[in-house]
């Protein structure tokens, strides 16, 4: 437990120090946002209508642009072997790693969104129903995304294989989650998408940690 609370630590730490490669998905999300209301005209039903879209896909793209960086210093300056060598339960240290991704990468989109809404004219429902599924969606993010991290950390430029290997991965979800939205817009019940997306994060919680620990164990092979 004390190796862990340290690797939390440092992890946060490193997070933290490198700020340029943090920005990058915040930036990126909010540029991708905010140019669709130029690009397909600022009229309301329209923004509306593609929001929930915009925003889910712009925060899986995101997630992308920090997934790389999970195990990439790791691996370059030894410590990824080191800490596979330590005893300490490689999935609980994947587990911890994928939590500090998700609360230095993640987060700020989050917390970001009720400016980015008023851009999309989402109606309150909406908004609530959006923050809801972006808290509950993504974990699995950054969960899945570890695995195919894990499986590509030694090669040289992995960004494109990793897009190629999580977009369709992250197809059903981004399907749920603006479900949810949009039923939020016609003043429907959003619970059912919810409970599928919470259903999938507790599926990925439970087994994803295990998987990253093997992808982990293979690429140092």
């Amino acid at each position: 437990m004390a190796a862990l609370k340290a690797l939390l630590k440092r992890d946060l730490s490193l997070a933290y120090r490198q700020r340029a490669e943090l920005m990058q998905p915040l930036l990126f999300f909010i540029l991708v946002i905010s140019l669709f209301p130029l690009g397909v005209g600022p009229e309301p039903n329209t923004l509306q209508l593609i929001g929930p879209g915009v925003i889910w896909v712009a925060a899986i793209l995101s997630s992308l642009l920090g997934l790389e960086r999970l195990f990439r210093d790791d691996f370059q300056d030894g410590s990824l072997e080191q800490l596979i060598l330590s005893g300490v339960p490689l999935a609980a240290a994947a587990l911890v790693k994928v939590f500090v991704h998700w609360l230095s990468s993640i987060i700020p989109l989050i917390l970001i969104s009720p400016l980015l809404a008023l851009f999309l004219h989402l109606t309150e429902p909406m908004y609530w129903a959006l923050v809801i599924s972006l808290l509950i969606g993504t974990p699995i993010l950054s969960l899945i995304g570890a695995i195919a991290v894990g499986l590509t950390v030694g090669l040289n430029r992995g960004g494109v294989l990793l897009a190629l290997l999580l977009l369709p991965v992250f197809i059903p979800l981004l399907i749920f989650a603006t479900s949810a939205v949009e039923s939020a817009a016609m003043n429907l019940q959003y619970s059912g998408q919810i409970a599928i997306i919470g259903a999938m994060f507790l599926f990925s919680l439970a087994l994803a940690p295990f998987a990253i620990a093997y992808a982990l164990r293979v690429s140092q092979t």
